[in-house]
């Protein structure tokens, strides 16, 4: 909780609670989507509001705090890390984190200096096949 404090410090977003809650939701889950946040956090915090929770990921978002990935069923969101690819599942929409092998990294690098890297692989998972 005291990384998340300093994160958000970091980023000048006040630190709140409901702001801990969503990134300690997406630390636990790896990918979760708004309403899966909701359905969480509104067991800690009855009264708040699904509104809420959009307004804080979006300014999460805005400080690359948290990122967006596209499942192309339900947007999911993660804590934002190093680059990396994403597994997902094509039936039940499971996204799985895979490392970036350097020689890509280096080569994207090279040629688009200070890029944002994202790629996803569409598949089925080995519990879908």
């Amino acid at each position: 909780m005291q990384a998340f404090k300093e994160l958000l410090d970091n980023s000048s977003l006040k630190a709140t609670h409901q702001r801990i809650a969503i990134l300690n939701e997406l630390a636990k889950k790896g990918h979760a989507s708004i309403d899966e946040i909701y359905e969480s956090i509104k067991q800690s915090f009855p009264s708040i509001s699904l509104a809420t929770i959009y307004k804080n990921i979006a300014s999460l978002k805005e400080k690359n705090i948290v990122s967006e990935v596209c499942n192309h069923q339900k947007t999911k969101f993660e804590i934002t890390k190093e680059p990396h690819a994403h597994l997902i599942c094509t039936k039940c929409g499971a996204i799985e984190d895979i490392e970036f092998k350097n020689s890509i990294n280096k080569e994207i690098e090279k040629d688009y200096p200070n890029s944002k890297k994202e790629l996803s692989i569409y598949s089925l998972c080995s519990k879908c096949i």
